[in-house]
């Protein structure tokens, strides 16, 4: 089983930042992104990558927030705030994304081979090694009260500020993590609190949804007590970067992963157009 040191050991590594871009038609394409390079990743014709992104006023659900009895009002409620909503192709549940929220992808190869509770722990342990000059425990647990919550939520003192999820796409493996750097984490979490409520009014459904509480959730800036933002982070992230591998390579898009990505979105598109199209 590969270990989380190993995974975190590059002989060179691709970086990819589209955390300043505007050219992408909302969090969709990046989703779509994601999957095109963990082909390539896994096909061997990419080197592991570590891509940022950020997608301002959008709500990303879960799969199995589709099923809401009144899911809705819970849609009309988000995009009366002026948020666009999606349904993602990785797990969890519905999370705000916003101009103080950095996305970070890790992309391996070997899915396969992978273990699941590896890939996760390097993301873990990559931000861990992120902030560890502040001096303050990030825990990975779930977060109970939180919004899409699960096991390896991250939090200091119990104050969740991001949550990872994972998706493998042929022989690669994406590793998903939002950050909430700057901003309230409580305000974001009342959204997705008023959501849920709209979106079941009390009814028993087969699946539990999480009960929202917005003191559970925080940002780094106010768990840091200074003033911290998606610019600080990236810079952050491209020094650990050197220090982990031997050689940052910067490559774009190639022509098969651009058209990889047009399939990936086509089919996230469609499930879009399934889920939410008739609302």
């Amino acid at each position: 089983m590969t270990t989380k040191n190993d995974l975190l050991s590059f002989d060179y590594i691709r970086f990819i930042d589209h955390s300043t871009m505007t050219n992408f038609n909302g969090a969709m394409h990046s989703f779509a992104i994601d999957d095109s390079l963990a082909i390539s990743v896994g096909d061997g014709a990419s080197p592991p990558v570590t891509r940022l992104w950020v997608h301002d006023r959008t709500i990303v659900l879960g799969i199995a927030d589709a099923r809401l009895p009144y899911l809705k009002d819970g849609v009309n409620f988000l995009e009366q705030q002026g948020y666009q909503v999606l349904i993602r192709n990785s797990g969890g549940l519905a999370v705000v994304l916003d101009q103080g929220v950095l996305n970070v992808s890790l992309i391996f190869p070997n899915a396969k081979k992978l273990d699941i509770h590896d890939a996760y722990g390097a993301m873990v342990q990559f931000i861990r090694q992120l902030f560890a000059s502040e001096g303050m425990q990030i825990d990975a647990f779930e977060v109970k009260g939180s919004y899409c919550p699960g096991d390896f939520d991250l939090s200091i003192g119990g104050k969740k500020f991001a949550g990872i999820s994972q998706r493998k796409v042929k022989d690669g493996t994406a590793v998903q993590i939002y950050l909430c750097v700057e901003g309230s984490g409580s305000e974001r979490a009342q959204f997705i609190k008023e959501f849920y409520k709209l979106g079941t009014k009390g009814e028993q459904t087969k699946f539990a949804y999480p009960t929202v509480k917005p003191e559970t959730m925080s940002s780094l800036s106010e768990l840091y007590n200074k003033t911290m933002t998606v610019e600080d982070v990236r810079n952050r992230i491209l020094f650990e970067l050197q220090a982990l591998s031997n050689k940052i390579v910067t490559d774009p898009l190639s022509s098969s992963e651009w058209a990889s990505f047009e399939k990936r979105l086509e089919y996230m598109e469609l499930r879009n157009e399934k889920a939410l199209g008739s609302l």
